[in-house]
């Protein structure tokens, strides 16, 4: 979904208390789950290409780089500046200024971090911290329903990756929770955080503090497959969770949506916006407001979509067979040991 600049959205007291409390229908949200550079962003950023479905960015982040550090909105904009996030503030919490950045980080800091996972995983009643829990679920379900409410989106995309903050997220009663577990080839993620990278601008500038951080082959495999193996748990305490492979969505991006629309419960749509330019499959993207994420982000018109397959040359062959040992269990498990000349996208 394409948001209008200079919206803006009044909210009565009524409402405030309508889409915070108990009582409001559950927003629906699409955590899109895994380990970064598997592509989260691309895929967020075809889905908010529909017009029932808008993409917030990684809102894990919004807390600290939007809120207290002032990053950049997608659109360009400076957070406090961007018309669509002050709606939402507006929407959500009657104002942004109402929101301590401070006091939920350290809330996050008390449930939202991997080592809790194992009691996130039991029922609420069983997990320590409950008020605290429920409480930080409000947070999210608050910005989440400001968000359908400035927009109108049947379904709000979240590109979190987090699997902490997705078992989190889950006990909350006002959020209809649905994650997408998107996996890339082990091998590929792991050549991915060796290179040096920035979270980018929108000018295309860098600075000193913008760089992604750097693993080695055995922390990032370790990571690739923690965090894969977090999101089979979190299916097996009774999540809505869809599997969707990388280069399988790349390869067929018009069929991979139409599944993931239907497993929402949203209707058909035919995205127009990706046409075939010969060979090549290109879409053509317009602006989003969405918080942190790939420096894709920034990016508008058309993209050519295909999958990032270079560690198959670039990658020393050496650190290559090292990953693929590393990352064996994790690639057998999601379908990635076919060989290169046989395997299917």
């Amino acid at each position: 979904m394409i948001v209008p600049e200079g919206i803006e959205v009044t909210v009565s007291r009524a409402h405030r208390a309508e889409v915070s409390g108990d009582d409001a229908a559950p927003v629906r949200v699409l955590f899109i789950g895994g380990w970064g550079r598997s592509g989260s962003t691309l895929v967020e950023r075809l889905l908010a290409e529909m017009p029932d479905v808008v993409g917030a960015g990684e809102v894990t982040h919004l807390w600290r780089r939007a809120l207290a550090d002032n990053q950049p909105c997608a659109c360009g904009a400076a957070f406090d500046a961007c018309p669509f996030w002050i709606s939402v503030g507006k929407a959500a919490f009657d104002g942004w200024d109402n929101v301590d950045a401070d006091d939920v980080l350290a809330l996050a800091r008390r449930v939202d971090r991997t080592r809790y996972v194992p009691r996130l995983a039991l029922p609420t009643r069983l997990t320590r911290r409950r008020e605290d829990l429920l409480r930080y679920g409000d947070l999210y379900r608050r910005i989440y329903a400001g968000i359908a409410e400035v927009t109108g989106a049947r379904v709000i995309v979240d590109s979190g990756k987090h699997a902490s903050q997705a078992f989190a997220l889950r006990h909350h009663p006002g959020i209809d929770l649905r994650v997408l577990h998107l996996v890339r080839d082990g091998r590929g993620v792991v050549y991915s955080w060796s290179k040096e990278s920035s979270y980018g601008s929108p000018d295309g500038t860098k600075s000193s503090d913008s760089y992604m951080p750097q693993y080695s082959p055995l922390t990032s495999s370790a990571l690739w497959t923690a965090h894969n193996a977090l999101f089979d748990l979190l299916a097996a305490t009774g999540a809505r969770r869809l599997r969707l492979r990388y280069e399988r969505f790349v390869a067929d991006p018009a069929g991979h949506l139409a599944t993931v629309r239907a497993w929402l419960g949203l209707p058909p749509d035919r995205p127009d916006f990706i046409r075939q330019d010969g060979d090549v499959t290109v879409a053509e993207l317009g602006p989003i407001h969405s918080v942190a994420g790939n420096p894709m982000r920034f990016q508008s018109g058309a993209v050519r979509l295909r999958v990032d397959a270079a560690w198959r040359t670039a990658m020393p062959a050496g650190r290559r067979r090292l990953v693929t040992i590393l990352t064996w269990p994790g690639r057998a498990r999601h379908g990635y040991l076919d060989r290169p000349s046989r395997s299917r996208t």
